[in-house]
């Protein structure tokens, strides 16, 4: 092997680092590790692959990532606009593409939110600037935006110099926004009817029911109004994730229709976290509806791929660990539950097995229980004779530790040289010491996953992952994706 060979090897496993870095981690505190360490060891991995690797660190918003990476990516790379000439003007302009095509994908407090750190850090070029002016003209309703994200709409028009306009003409007038925003005891009344609510709200009860929920929430509470009446009375102006959220609170049972969440339209892993929360009891009156929603969003995921995946086993992880922490409750187990129904609707019919590390049959009953028997359910899974074998699992292999490794070791050397099945780790947490997500075997690819409905395209940027792969070519499969990123998502020109 060249050292020029070698050496893109190296860059190639430290891109794929990031990656799996980006998909899984949030800076939130794991399992294993605490919040500190994970956001010591995620902000070290942005640095060293932004300052060695810019045109792939600005590539990784075109993939799967999360949220928290993605904003993050944004603003290392706003706020070093300088380091992108050496690049040339091509890489500037497909940056402020693939920033202005990620900023319309985030939810708009993280763009606020984003607002305000680029201010903190003093950063107002121009090109921030004209990504941002186009980001806020693309918003429905700025009278919206005014009342739930007062703070970060004042950040982006002080800070930023950025008209109160959309490009539409939809929302009140920049004067009334102004106003609104900067001056509010001036008018007496606002031509824009959510404007004028959160004016009336202060006194007058019946307008709080106007408002977006998260804001009428606080005036309710000044006017001490009842949390059930609030509720049921609100209910029509709540959003899904609202209604979800005010249902596990308030411990609504199955017939309170005024915050039932609609299952059908759900994404999978958010399912599959719901149906984790409810009682075992409550899972066993409502397993046919669940399981026929759970089924439902993982034919949506599934799309064209339904049906073409084969002979398909799982080995999925259910042990004490799958519980996640405090603040990712549950994450892996539901990870692997949502994994566990797309990996039977992209299967062939009939042609699913799968394997719990606890023993269970029940996808439906499971809980984080029990040590991480890994090696003994690869085995099973095996026996299956799969055509693809996929695990999901935090990778920590422990009755009887490295049992996995081995076992699918020797399958590949000894037993599958001719890789007639096609072996995967899918690992939905971040480990903060290793700076990677845990493997089990050299042998085995291996990639961190945060959404199960993200299966399909990780399955694919796994392959990259076995230590073979020249950064050549995986500089060449992210081409491919921001091109295809952009054609889907691009709304406006590059900056």
């Amino acid at each position: 092997m060249t050292e020029e060979t070698r050496a893109g090897l190296v860059a190639a496993e430290d891109v794929l680092l990031f990656v799996n870095a980006a998909v899984t981690s949030t800076g939130q505190r794991e399992f294993r590790s605490d919040a500190h360490r994970q956001r010591l060891s995620l902000g070290f991995l942005h640095e060293y692959v932004r300052v060695n690797y810019r045109t792939v660190y600005a590539a990784s918003l075109a993939l799967d990532i999360n949220d928290h990476n993605a904003a993050r990516i944004v603003e290392q790379l706003l706020r070093t606009a300088g380091e992108a000439a050496e690049y040339g003007p091509d890489q500037k302009r497909t940056e402020g593409r693939l920033i202005a095509a990620r900023l319309a994908l985030l939810p708009p407090q993280r763009v606020y939110r984003l607002m305000r750190a680029l201010r903190a850090a003093k950063v107002s070029n121009r090109r921030t600037r004209a990504i941002l002016r186009d980001w806020l003209a693309a918003r429905p309703d700025l009278g919206h935006d005014a009342v739930k994200y007062r703070a970060g709409l004042k950040t982006a028009a002080r800070h930023f110099h950025l008209p109160l306009t959309t490009a539409t003409g939809a929302g009140p007038a920049a004067g009334e926004l102004g106003d609104f925003l900067f001056a509010p005891g001036v008018r007496p009344r606002y031509e824009h009817g959510l404007l004028d609510a959160y004016r009336r709200a202060h006194y007058e009860q019946g307008a709080l029911y106007e408002l977006p929920f998260t804001v009428a929430e606080g005036f309710a509470a000044k006017h001490g109004v009842r949390r059930s009446a609030f509720v049921e009375r609100i209910a029509p102006r709540m959003t899904r994730l609202e209604r979800l959220r005010t249902q596990r609170e308030s411990g609504a049972g199955e017939k309170d229709a005024a915050v039932r969440t609609d299952l059908s339209v759900m994404p999978l892993t958010r399912l599959a976290l719901y149906v984790l929360a409810l009682p075992a009891d409550e899972r066993i009156r409502r397993r046919a509806e669940l399981t026929g929603a759970l089924r439902g969003a993982a034919r949506r995921a599934a799309g064209a791929y339904a049906g073409t995946w084969g002979r398909v086993a799982a080995v999925l992880d259910d042990s004490y660990s799958s519980s996640g922490s405090g603040e990712k409750r549950r994450r892996p187990l539901g990870v692997a539950l949502g994994g566990h129904f797309l990996l039977e609707a992209l299967a062939a019919p009939g042609s699913y097995g799968a394997w719990w590390t606890s023993g269970r049959t029940d996808p439906l009953l499971v809980r984080p229980h029990g040590p991480t028997p890994l090696g003994t359910r690869v085995i099973d899974a095996l026996e299956y004779a799969p055509d693809r074998l996929v695990i999901v699992s935090d990778g920590w292999d422990n009755a009887p530790p490295g049992l996995a490794g081995e076992v699918l070791r020797v399958w590949r050397s000894r037993l599958d040289r001719e890789r007639r099945t096609t072996v995967v780790h899918l690992n939905p947490v971040y480990d903060a010491d290793g700076f990677d997500v845990r493997r089990l075997a050299a042998s085995v690819p291996t990639a961190g996953i945060r959404d199960a409905e993200d299966l399909p395209a990780l399955a694919e940027i796994a392959q990259f992952a076995e230590g073979r792969t020249a950064l050549a070519e995986l500089q060449a499969y992210l081409d491919r994706r921001i091109e295809d990123f952009l054609l889907v998502h691009e709304g406006g020109g590059g900056r």
